[in-house]
């Protein structure tokens, strides 16, 4: 199979950066992208996680409301004034009903 070349453009430092990176794992740029496509195409993936900043943001929002919502509720259901060691005791003694429960 035959070779082409593939140019792509990075900022100077970014490049600099990236070749000390290669250097000190004992390996190349062109190595670096050969080992980056193959990984892709071996897995039909990038490999590593792409996020979308809006998504995380609108998630972050669903989380910061669920939290709101939980910290209401918690006035409704009077434990609002727990300790940390108050709710560990009622996640433990939930747990042990659960077990018990299961035989």
């Amino acid at each position: 199979m035959g070779t082409v070349n593939v140019t792509v453009r990075v900022d100077e430092e970014i490049k600099r950066d990236f070749d000390s990176f290669c250097d000190n794992v004992g390996i190349n740029i062109t190595t670096a992208f050969n080992m980056f496509i193959k990984e892709t195409l071996r897995t039909r993936q990038l490999p590593f996680i792409v996020t979308d900043v809006e998504t995380q943001n609108r998630t972050r929002q669903e989380l910061q409301k669920a939290f709101s919502a939980a910290q209401k509720q918690s006035v409704v259901n009077g434990t609002d004034k727990m300790t940390m060691e108050e709710i560990d005791a009622e996640i433990a003694a939930y747990r042990r009903e659960k077990r018990a429960a299961r035989g």
